[in-house]
């Protein structure tokens, strides 16, 4: 007990220092958190680090499903009706345009087999949702139409890859449709039966509303890993179904938004910056900088012109697309999928995760430094940015 109390007290000891630096440089703190667990991983080892630890993934595992979860309420059904066209045309673009390309780049240009390639071209697809709602909670462009219809986008990215990421290789079982109808069951039924509940039983100390949801994101969740799909898809989607009943619950998503970016998020993200081994980077870094490259030049080739389209000025549509460029979770778990299954092997795992993490990273702290469109920030961060 005393070994797991003292790495909790540094995993969390660590996003303290993280959060200080991410508000030195103004920079969001999930991407410092990012670069954080790179560096401790290279300082203390993993052995120190504990990142092997079961309790660890567990609650890095929730942590992604709560952040999800909160992403995916900030969907309003009404920017939802009004700006689906726009929405939906950038986020397919921003998964069918880097698919396309970074599959035929690994397999023409770098003569990877075909499944391998395919499998590089969806881990590259994607766009992390952990750090769009991040950044634009932190900046407060949720609160703005911009931001909402990114999230959306995001959302349609990350649908898209995971449809074809199980599509493509996972194998259609019994397990798999037992969890569909299961699933289907529950979200139709959660938009009738959750406003119920918090209108009875909301606002109590023992916060029964936040165990309900809980309940159904974990259950959910493990569904979800039961039937070889992805825990944090359960987020995304029961916060999607559940937009229009949390859009008023203003104090309960406050206290979701504590517990998760207080408690649950930095070890989510030290984590993912834990995976990269430097001296395999060192040794070889011209794979992942290679699919950097690519992913964030299709990204944009396709994102821009489309944001163009849709009345976005230059400003707005070259920080829409940089920030679309970011991949994260559902690259990673692409990637770890494609290892796990005999598809990539560990060298071009290596080059796949380190380039997924360095879109996490790169392409925002850009954006942020040169393109923030700061004229659409609410009122009161247009003044604190100035």
């Amino acid at each position: 007990m005393t070994a797991d109390l003292f790495v909790a007290a540094l995993w969390l000891g660590l996003a303290l220092v993280a959060g200080l630096l991410a508000n030195w440089f103004r920079v969001s703190s999930a991407l410092m958190e990012i670069v954080i667990g790179v560096a401790a991983q290279l300082v203390l080892g993993s052995q120190i680090m504990g990142a092997d630890s079961s309790w660890i993934k567990f609650l890095s595992t929730v942590g992604a499903v709560l952040l999800t979860f909160l992403a995916g309420s900030e969907l309003e059904p009404e920017i939802l009706k009004a700006k689906w066209k726009q929405a939906g045309a950038v986020g397919m673009v921003s998964f069918l345009v880097p698919f396309v390309a970074c599959a035929g780049a690994a397999h023409f240009i770098l003569g990877w087999e075909t499944m391998a390639s395919w499998l590089a071209g969806l881990a590259l697809s994607t766009t992390s949702a952990a750090v769009v709602y991040a950044v634009t909670l932190e900046f407060g462009f949720n609160k703005v139409e911009y931001g909402k219809i990114m999230l959306i986008a995001t959302f349609v990215t990350d649908v898209a890859t995971v449809l074809a990421l199980g599509l493509t290789f996972t194998p259609f079982t019994m397990n798999t449709l037992i969890a569909v109808v299961a699933a289907t069951v529950v979200l139709i039924a959660l938009p009738k039966v959750a406003p119920i509940f918090f209108n009875r039983f909301g606002g109590l100390l023992s916060e029964l509303e936040t165990k309900f949801l809980l309940l159904c994101l974990l259950g959910l969740a493990a569904l979800a890993t039961w039937a070889d799909s992805e825990a944090v898809l359960a987020g995304y989607v029961v916060g999607m179904v559940l937009a229009g009943a949390m859009g008023g619950r203003h104090e309960l998503i406050r206290r979701l938004r504590t517990v998760t970016f207080g408690l649950l998020t930095p070890f989510f993200f030290i984590l993912v910056g834990s995976l990269v081994s430097v001296p395999a980077l060192i040794a070889a870094p011209a794979g992942a900088a290679f699919f950097f490259v690519t992913k964030v030049v299709t990204k944009t080739a396709g994102i821009y012109p489309v944001s163009r389209y849709f009345g976005s000025t230059r400003k707005e549509a070259t920080y829409t697309s940089l920030l679309m460029s970011t991949g994260l979770t559902f690259g990673t778990i692409a990637a770890l999928f494609g290892l796990r299954h005999g598809i990539i092997d560990a060298g071009q795992y290596s080059s796949l995760v380190a380039a997924v993490i360095f879109t996490a990273v790169v392409p925002t702290i850009i954006g942020n430094m040169y393109f923030l469109p700061t004229h659409l920030l609410p009122v009161g961060e247009q003044e604190e940015e100035r």
